[in-house]
């Protein structure tokens, strides 16, 4: 759960993955799509990325890792609350039988917690 609201949440993440040299490879807004078929849903976005030098030899293994890279960060707003998830690449790693690559997935996972971390504290 974040200490922010939405937007500071997010403006924390897009400026530590920038400061990262992370480039987003898609920005997915559910709350807008929902919005243009005339539903509502509350702050919803989701966060595309990756590193091809980490992801891609996961995938030349097991091709159906594909469906679960890049990584992904959701941001979502529920009760005037702030939260931010995303699956973990061990929990992917073993859905799709990647145990070998340790070092990649202790990366990533790094990687990703840290980003969450720092996008949810006040005051860092």
């Amino acid at each position: 759960m974040s200490d922010t609201d939405f937007a500071q949440t997010l403006q924390r993440l897009d400026g530590e993955m920038q400061r990262r040299g992370i480039t987003p490879v898609a920005r997915i807004d559910h709350s807008a799509a929902a919005q243009r078929s005339g539903l509502r849903l509350p702050q919803t976005l989701l966060l595309v990325f990756g590193n091809p030098r980490l992801g891609t030899p996961l995938m030349q293994q097991v091709r159906t890792s594909a469906i679960d890279l890049p990584l992904k960060i959701l941001i979502w707003e529920e009760a005037d609350l702030v939260y931010i998830g995303y699956n973990d690449p061990r929990w992917i790693a073993g859905r799709h039988g990647l145990g070998e690559f340790e070092r990649e997935l202790r990366l990533m996972s790094a990687v990703l917690a840290e980003l969450a971390s720092w996008a949810a504290a006040e005051g860092v």
